[in-house]
């Protein structure tokens, strides 16, 4: 059964950090995408960065760029999201996800999530 845990949520001032984990077990860490997406109250999950297999190939949201840093360790089964110079509209749930393609950016594409973690950005 496959499980993604995410953890590293929290409240924050604007301009500040936080660091998003998310480990996984009960399949092929190695050979899955794995993305982090958001949804803020009212809109749509939106993919906010995504990782291929062996982290050659990277996304990031237009809005996010220059600011989050995804990466993955695949010795430890984990994904980690790096978020620097947070805004207000960063606030939203959080979530991690699998993909079993070696690399995409669509929502409809991943197939296992985890049960979010809350972030919010006071300004």
């Amino acid at each position: 059964q496959i499980h993604l845990v995410e953890s590293g949520g929290g409240l924050v001032q604007a301009g500040g950090s936080l660091r998003l984990s998310c480990v996984a077990s009960g399949f092929t860490f190695s050979t899955s995408a794995m993305g982090w997406f958001r949804q803020a109250p009212g809109k749509e999950r939106e993919c906010v960065a995504a990782i291929s297999w062996g982290a050659l190939i990277t996304y990031y949201a237009d809005s996010v760029k220059g600011r989050f840093t995804i990466s993955r360790d695949n010795a430890k089964n984990t994904v980690t999201l790096q978020m620097n110079s947070l805004k207000a509209e960063d606030t939203a749930v959080y979530y991690c996800a699998r993909s079993s393609r070696y690399y995409s950016n669509s929502p409809s594409e991943y197939d296992s999530w985890g049960q979010g973690t809350q972030v919010t950005v006071s300004s």
